[in-house]
């Protein structure tokens, strides 16, 4: 698997364990795909920083991604609210995470000495 593909396997993850924490109120047995999401998710991104991606650039698309995601699925799966201020929010998390990829060094540019 890609790196991109790992990272995305661990936003999944995530994702799906935390939709199912707020689903394992009323069926506790959903607590085993939470405790399992959770771990695979921290595991594949352990994966991702382990193969070089910086974890500033990492941590932000996971999480940005997550809270994106979960956000949606929740109105969709859970019936939750999903206001248009709700959305700005979103769509700013979004934004910060790729201003924070974008200003971040290539790969190949070395780091500036203090």
């Amino acid at each position: 698997m890609t790196t991109w593909q790992l990272l995305a396997a661990a936003i999944a993850c995530e994702v799906a364990a935390t939709v199912s924490l707020k689903a394992a109120l009323d069926r506790p047995a959903l607590y085993v795909v939470v405790v399992t999401g959770y771990a695979l998710s921290f595991g594949l991104l352990a994966v991702v920083l382990r193969r070089g991606t910086p974890l500033g650039i990492a941590y932000g698309i996971w999480s940005a991604c997550g809270v994106a995601l979960t956000t949606v699925l929740s109105t969709l799966l859970l019936g939750e609210a999903f206001t248009p201020l709700m959305g700005l929010g979103v769509v700013l998390v979004i934004g910060g995470v790729l201003l924070v990829e974008t200003g971040a060094p290539s790969a190949t540019t070395a780091p500036e000495e203090p």
